[in-house]
């Protein structure tokens, strides 16, 4: 047959081809359409693509197939291009028998299951190469890359096919995949280091199909984990922006347990600096505030923002505890948010002493969790008094509103004396301490009173019906709160005198007096 050169193409501005126009246009059915409307009169026409399937690569295998009277050797590296390039130019016509492109590409794709975990590897890099690779291609090597994943998991082995009657539970893997092995992958999870070659993109594609085949969360959770911290190693700014908002968004949707809060810290440490989408940032803090009982104060201590002059994301840290008590209402146990307080007595301690810290921030903090978070006022008492010693400038109305956090009841004996003795507090504070405790006392010492009167009880059992052994407990018992009792009268003396001190020295006008009832309405 005689070949003549009579169609220039350029194909997406890589390359120019010269072809025969007869040739090529028995195969394409859109160039089979596309000069039988043209009417053009020249012997040279010349054809223009923006977007063809791989470029000059693609169309060059295309023309092989057209040369060689419709045949080819496929292999998984070129089927999806050729599937890609088969679509685009409308090769799903037969001529003389042969069956057309299109049809030879799906035929091989369904016995994909003969394929080596080697060559299914290839295959899907191709795919992430081509911007319009068809689904088809993509779903049927992603379906069989998770069908041997999950035999991997279950067998602790390296699938070679997804056959359980082949090799697919056998060490036959290349070579970098037996070298996986060695440096300390175990429990099936070897492939975390090969599915690195994986763009952002097919990493999501792959992981929403293994949600929906039931695989175990908790391994997913590591992949994604070990994926964006590999990954991000030798990436740009740009390509670690683009692994963080993917992975992100992938861990979002597993179980709360699949993943740890120092993983997910770990993370948003990276993502502060990349600018990532708000959207995605907002799942982010969220996973973490629903595990701030998980979290440690070293994990809370993130820089501000660039353009704040405070030392620490005060912000952040409030917007965790929203997030957590959102979560807490799904939870029963009070422990989690006993550990959260605890939390952040300890991270108010460490952000007080930073001088550019608003008052009202500050009190935000002390007033995020709700008052039966905290069983005792005693370390969120040293963290105000610290802030207080540290913010001189502060008026005495905004100390007042300070310690308006405070609930008084729940601070300790020596807390409430310390308070008292303590001038940088305001003298209502001081007062109020002084108030709260006398009543404790005074409840305390009733209760003892109340418990002596039995003191005489056995005393006057019938004989019949005395235990010695109780009774010696029981008069054990009555000598202790004896002695307590002694105590708390000691201590209500002390108190005594010290509001008589505090009164003097305070309170030295009928306005400050007046002024008690507002305190902390």
């Amino acid at each position: 047959m005689e070949v003549c050169c009579n169609l220039e193409v350029d194909v997406n501005g890589e390359e120019i081809f010269m072809v025969d126009k007869k040739i090529v246009a028995s195969y394409s059915g859109r160039l089979s359409k596309l000069f039988g409307k043209s009417k053009a009169t020249s012997r040279n026409l010349k054809l223009i693509f923006q977007d063809f399937p791989g470029g000059a690569e693609g169309f060059e295998l295309i023309l092989k197939f057209c040369y060689n009277n419709g045949n080819l050797k496929l292999n998984p590296s070129n089927v999806p291009l050729l599937y890609s390039a088969a679509q685009f130019m409308e090769m799903n016509s037969s001529i003389s028998g042969t069956q057309n492109l299109q049809e030879q590409t799906e035929k091989y794709i369904e016995d994909i299951s003969e394929w080596s975990w080697s060559e299914l590897l290839n295959a899907l890099k191709r795919c992430q190469d081509l911007f319009l690779s068809p689904p088809i291609v993509i779903e049927k090597c992603l379906d069989s890359l998770v069908g041997r994943l999950n035999l991997a998991v279950e067998a602790n082995s390296c699938p070679s096919t997804s056959s359980p009657d082949s090799s697919a539970l056998r060490f036959s893997c290349d070579t970098k995949s037996t070298e996986s092995l060695k440096t300390g992958f175990s429990n099936g999870l070897w492939w975390f280091e090969e599915l690195l070659v994986f763009t952002p993109d097919l990493v999501k594609m792959l992981v929403q199909f293994i949600l929906e085949r039931n695989f175990d969360e908790g391994v997913i959770g590591r992949f994604l984990i070990y994926y964006q911290k590999s990954k991000s190693s030798n990436a740009t700014r740009e390509e670690k922006r683009k692994i963080v908002e993917v992975v992100v968004e992938m861990l979002y949707v597993l179980e709360h347990s699949s993943v740890s809060c120092k993983s997910l810290f770990s993370i948003l440490r990276v993502a502060l600096g990349l600018n990532i989408d708000k959207y995605i940032r907002n799942k982010l803090e969220k996973m973490i505030g629903a595990r701030l009982d998980q979290g440690s104060l070293d994990n809370l201590l993130l820089p501000s923002p660039s353009g704040m002059n405070y030392l620490y994301d005060v912000n952040l840290v409030l917007r965790f505890i929203k997030a957590f008590l959102l979560e807490k209402m799904n939870r029963t146990s009070p422990m989690p948010l006993k550990r959260v307080a605890r939390l952040m007595d300890l991270y108010m301690a460490e952000v007080a002493p930073d001088p550019c810290l608003k008052p009202s921030k500050f009190l935000a903090l002390a007033k995020a969790l709700p008052d039966y978070a905290r069983s005792s006022h005693d370390d969120m008492y040293r963290a105000i008094d610290m802030y207080i010693e540290v913010h001189t400038e502060m008026s005495e109305e905004e100390k007042v509103k300070m310690c308006c956090a405070l609930d008084y009841e729940k601070l300790s004996a020596e807390t409430c004396i310390n308070l008292s003795e303590n001038i940088r507090f305001p003298s209502t504070s001081s007062i109020q301490a002084l108030i709260s405790e006398e009543l404790k006392l005074k409840t305390l010492l009733q209760t003892a009173n109340s418990s002596t009167s039995i003191t005489s009880l056995p005393c006057k059992l019938d004989g019949k019906l005395d235990f010695p052994e109780e009774n010696e407990k029981l008069k054990a018992h009555i000598q202790g709160i004896q002695w307590r009792v002694m105590e708390l009268e000691h201590v209500c003396k002390k108190l005594q005198t010290q509001m008589t001190k505090v009164m003097k020295s305070k309170v030295t006008n009928h306005s400050q007096l007046k002024s008690l009832p507002w305190l902390c309405s």
